[in-house]
């Protein structure tokens, strides 16, 4: 097995574009959320969203292609450019098929299905775009990607829901551990805030109606917690092997050493009752890495803030850590994001690695209520400084999907 070390990272989020902006958010406790401007929501149960403002496409894009690439693709792009800046990898001078892409997404561009259909029945099926299926396939993301910057190795795309993103970035882990490939493009996308997407889940009963109070909606462990506020975003990693980053004198963020993946097999939407099987992904993630329960550690949670999640991941924590549990610090950053469904594994990995180089770990914010069945460390409200030596990030979708991700700091 060989190492695995990250060399960059790009994000794209309601609380900031770039990792700068994201992470002062964070550390701040700033909320994302608002009231949804992409359609009138008017009539719907929840009307507020984790909105990406001021977003440009990226500059290499020609107003053609801006017009053919989907939301949820641009945001990719725009992530993958940051991460590959900021890794300082030459592309131009490695092997193009030793470099592979993966990048989850949910849902896909339910934009692009929900403006067709309506120029289907409007004016019939020879007005549709010819641009209308690769337009809105999930793995677009992946494969314009490697359009992009010429990049063909190993490419495409995990769809588990809000475990999307984990998965990508824990499969392309796997890749290069297993000497498979040199360097993996991995994390994940999502812009799926439409009327389609927001009216089904309101009809699932799994969103906030705190209409009125947008940015305390998100609450996730605290008693009042309603449901989770949709969201939008990516967030994409460099991952290299170990002696490649270091021939080229790369700034490493840390050391991925463990991945845990398992299925709920209980329900479609609802996670198994007693949490055993987030409970063993952690526990695999910790194997793997051969790190024991001591020391300085933070898990970022799933932390949804729907009623099941919220206690069954608790149930979870406990299971895979017994009596140092409590000792952990836990937060939850959809508190402030809100959760961006198939992108929230590759964004709250991106938030581990800058919790490990900041020394710093990120509030739950709106934790105002305990609940007696959610009695963690949550870290509410106000961000702890520590210096961090093992993070895990939990991801968990519908379906029973579970990914956790390990990141130890670099040594």
């Amino acid at each position: 097995m060989r190492r695995v070390v990250i060399t960059g990272c790009g994000i794209v989020s309601p609380v900031g574009i770039g990792k700068v902006a994201f992470w002062n958010s964070l550390r701040g406790g700033k909320s994302g959320i608002g009231q949804i401007t992409q359609f009138n929501p008017e009539g719907f149960d929840s009307r507020i969203a984790g909105e990406v403002d001021d977003f440009c496409p990226p500059s290499f894009l020609s107003s053609k292609d801006i017009r053919r690439t989907p939301r949820f693709v641009q945001f990719a792009l725009t992530a993958t450019q940051e991460a590959l800046e900021e890794s300082r990898l030459d592309l131009q001078k490695i092997d193009p098929y030793s470099i592979g892409v993966i990048i989850g997404s949910g849902i896909g561009s339910l934009e692009t299905i929900e403006k067709e259909h309506r120029v289907f029945l409007e004016k019939g099926p020879r007005r549709i775009s010819p641009f209308l299926i690769p337009m809105l396939i999930t793995n677009e993301a992946a494969g314009t990607v490697a359009i992009h910057f010429h990049l063909k190795g190993l490419n495409f795309c995990t769809v588990t829901a809000c475990a999307s993103g984990a998965h990508a970035i824990g499969e392309a882990y796997r890749a290069i551990a297993q000497d498979k490939t040199r360097v993996m493009i991995a994390g994940g996308t999502e812009a799926c805030i439409t009327q389609l997407a927001v009216g089904g889940f309101c009809a699932l009963k799994a969103l906030s109606t705190k209409n009125n109070e947008p940015q305390r909606a998100s609450r996730p462990f605290d008693r009042n917690r309603d449901g989770f506020v949709m969201a939008e975003g990516a967030g994409i990693v460099i991952l290299e092997e170990f002696e490649h980053a270091k021939k080229r004198g790369a700034y490493i963020y840390g050391e991925l050493c463990g991945y845990g993946a398992t299925c709920d097999a209980h329900h479609i939407t609802a996670p198994s009752p007693e949490g055993e099987p987030a409970a063993r992904a952690m526990e695999l993630s910790l194997k793997e890495a051969g790190v024991r329960l001591d020391g300085k550690m933070y898990i970022n949670a799933h932390g949804t803030s729907t009623q099941l999640n919220d206690k069954i991941e608790t149930k979870a924590i406990k299971r895979a850590f017994g009596n140092f549990a409590k000792k952990v610090h836990v937060s939850s950053t959809k508190s402030m994001t809100g959760h961006t469904l198939g992108a929230a594994g590759a964004m709250e990995f991106i938030t581990c690695l800058l919790s490990l180089r900041n020394k710093l770990i990120p509030p739950t914010i709106n934790y105002e209520n305990p609940d007696p069945e959610c009695d963690l460390n949550y870290t509410p409200n106000k961000a702890v400084e520590l210096d961090v030596e093992t993070c895990l990030s939990n991801s968990l979708g519908f379906g029973g999907h579970n990914a956790t991700l390990l990141v130890k700091k670099f040594k």
